[in-house]
């Protein structure tokens, strides 16, 4: 037809349909772009913002359904599906809503899902509380969507059930419709172990999860939005750990097509943890560049610079941390407060603890807070600057004041607390007269505290005992205090530490000599001490028995110079006996020096001197014995 007529729109248009269908969006595309003349906007709109959406070309697409001159419900329905990318869900959800009323057909039941899928994005990404719709969860589908949205809210608990059932009904669901396989079961299965996983890891079960979690990757499932979610997750559990691994599943992230399945939200955090792994394998450089990245796209977004100053910690440049953090603090004062607390931080960890109070007392909607004005005084009494740590209560119990002067309330129970905490301070530090006025203010706002009026009575009797005197009459008596307390039933409570033994019943005799014995308590005999053996009474015992031989006064030390006479004092070979003895040339038949063989016997018989080679040095035999034991103990055994 198009080779007799070029222009005939009804072939043209039936050749776009065509593409469309075997999936060809260019070049059905550029039919339409090709022939403008002919297949106008009123003509061919729904087609061409088709393709648009199925090529990600999501703002013209969006131009192309603002321009065609009739809205009809197929438009509609593409228009729902555009607003959703681009994650417009306020305006999605209203074009949904009309497509309910003002349609029935058989595609109703879809309808209802898409709309679940905006009120559950609404509530994970803009955490806004979801409206009950009124859905009845017939199908998996809209049982997901249900969980989502009690993820958003935070129903963890409640979510799992809702994907316990959507797991339920699934097989179910698609067995009845034509050309469905096992794979296909297996991937949908595995959308919702994905979310299972996920509220696992929330609720702190990371084992759990991430056994899920692989087991997900395992399949190997074409989704690869799913398979960059998991793989982000896994790499939040590992965190500073298991780099390598992290480094692996970082790759499933930066697949082709990624940024089309996910929201804008989820791919900043892929973006985020890239960064944060960087910095944990010291890729400095490519920390830099993410994070500089992140930050061209989310000027105002907290995390890049919190990475920036991270990374510039981590090579020791404290200094040029706290001035990019200053920096960002001055040019989004909305965000100031926690970028002032890490500055603060920052300079704790130099042990700069006066600047990091500085820092925090300027955080004007933080500085009064009960939490922050603990850790200033708590700071300022490590610094021992007491002043400076009062002065922070009274700053803030003076601004309680005025706020509630403004509301005309009584005053609250925190202004009250800090009060009292103010007093118990300058009374730790010795400030008694400030701390007495702060009681005094406490007690006129409630006479009936006990409690503060007995710490005004300590409190002057360190200043003004008359005065405590006179405030002690304000005390309660004795019996209007008294408390009427079971004795017994507390001794034999289950947290007693005493417990009253029971008295048990006497028969028989026993009874009778109770009786008979009255109150005659039995006195225990002592018993003898033992005396030594050489114990002599007609001699008086040392008074210093008891001291060590050494502390006695009568101990002079132990006598030298009697053993000289000693093996081991001399040359190697000497003996006890003198050297006269030894001496042969003094005897009157002396054998030769060098003793020939069998001639020693002869010497040995007639003499009764031990030549010095025969003879051994006392306390020898023992060394020998014990070089033996040590071989013994060295041994390993065998011959």
């Amino acid at each position: 037809v198009l080779q007799i007529s070029k222009d005939d729109v009804t072939a043209l248009q039936c050749k776009v349909v065509c593409l469309i269908q075997n999936g060809s969006f260019k070049e059905a595309l550029g039919v339409i772009n090709t022939h403008t003349k002919v297949l106008t906007s009123d003509v061919i709109a729904f087609e061409k913002a088709y393709c648009e959406y199925r090529l990600n070309r999501i703002e013209n697409a969006l131009k192309t359904i603002q321009s065609a001159s009739q809205q009809t419900d197929k438009l509609k329905e593409l228009y729902g599906q555009v607003l959703y990318r681009l994650e417009r869900y306020d305006d999605c959800l209203a074009a949904y809503r009309d497509l309910i009323r003002n349609s029935q057909d058989e595609y109703e039941e879809e309808r209802k899902t898409n709309l679940s899928a905006v009120v559950a994005a609404q509530s994970t990404w803009e955490k806004v509380m979801p409206e009950d719709l009124g859905l009845r969860e017939a199908t998996y589908e809209l049982c997901y969507n249900s969980a989502c949205a009690l993820i958003g809210q935070g129903k963890l608990n409640e979510a799992m059930k809702k994907l316990q059932k959507a797991e339920a009904f699934l097989p179910f669901a698609l067995i009845f419709l034509q050309d469905v396989t096992e794979e296909d079961i297996e991937a949908e299965l595995a959308i919702i172990h994905g979310q299972m996983a996920y509220i696992m890891q929330l609720q702190g079960r990371t084992e759990d999860a991430l056994q899920l979690y692989n087991q997900i990757i395992k399949l190997k499932p074409t989704d690869v939005g799913l398979l960059a979610v998991i793989a982000n997750n896994i790499i939040t559990i590992n965190k500073d750990q298991n780099v390598f691994d992290s480094k692996k599943k970082v790759k499933l992230t930066n697949a082709e097509g990624v940024e089309h399945k996910l929201s804008k939200k989820q791919l900043q955090a892929i973006e985020f943890n890239k960064a944060l792994l960087a910095m944990y394998t010291n890729q400095a450089d490519q920390c830099r560049k993410l994070s500089a990245s992140l930050q061209s796209q989310s000027p105002e977004h907290l995390l890049p610079v919190l990475i920036q100053a991270a990374q510039l910690c981590r090579e020791k440049q404290h200094a040029k941390a706290v001035g990019l953090l200053q920096d960002f603090a001055d040019q989004h004062p909305a965000n100031a407060a926690e970028i002032k607390l890490t500055m603060a931080q920052l300079k704790i960890a130099q042990g700069s603890v006066t600047k990091a109070c500085m820092i925090l007392r300027s955080i004007e909607e933080l500085q009064h807070k009960p939490g922050m004005v603990s850790a200033l005084v708590t700071m300022y009494s490590h610094e021992e600057d007491i002043d400076s740590a009062i002065e922070v209560f009274t700053q803030a119990i003076q601004w309680y004041q005025q706020f509630q002067a403004s509301q005309t309330r009584p005053k609250s129970p925190v202004h009250l607390s800090l009060i009292r905490e103010a007093a118990n301070f300058k009374l730790k530090h010795g400030r008694k007269k400030e701390a007495i006025s702060d009681l005094e203010e406490l007690w006129k706002q409630n006479p009936k505290d006990v409690h503060t009026l007995a710490q005004l009575i300590s409190a002057y009797s360190l200043v003004d005992p008359e005065k405590a005197k006179v405030l002690s009459k304000h005390l309660p008596s004795s019996d209007t205090m008294s408390l009427k307390v079971d004795v017994d039933a507390l001794e034999n409570s289950h947290g007693a530490t005493y417990v009253r033994k029971k008295a048990g019943k006497l028969t028989g005799d026993n009874q009778q000599k109770e009786q008979g014995q009255g109150d005659v308590k039995k006195k225990k005999k002592k018993k003898k001490g033992k005396l030594p053996k050489n114990y002599d009474p007609k001699v008086t015992p040392d008074p210093e028995r008891w001291l060590p031989m050494r502390e006695r006064s009568y101990y002079r030390g132990r006598k030298k110079g009697k053993k000289k006479d000693q093996v081991g004092k001399g040359t190697q070979g000497s003996t006890t006996a003198g050297s006269s003895e030894l001496d042969a040339s003094r005897t009157a038949s002396s054998p030769p020096t060098s003793p020939r063989p069998g001639s020693a016997a002869a010497v040995s018989a007639t003499s009764n001197v031990i030549p010095p080679r025969h003879q051994k040095p006392a306390g020898a035999p023992a060394t020998k014995k014990k070089q033996q034991q040590k071989k013994k103990k060295g041994a390993k055994g065998g011959w």
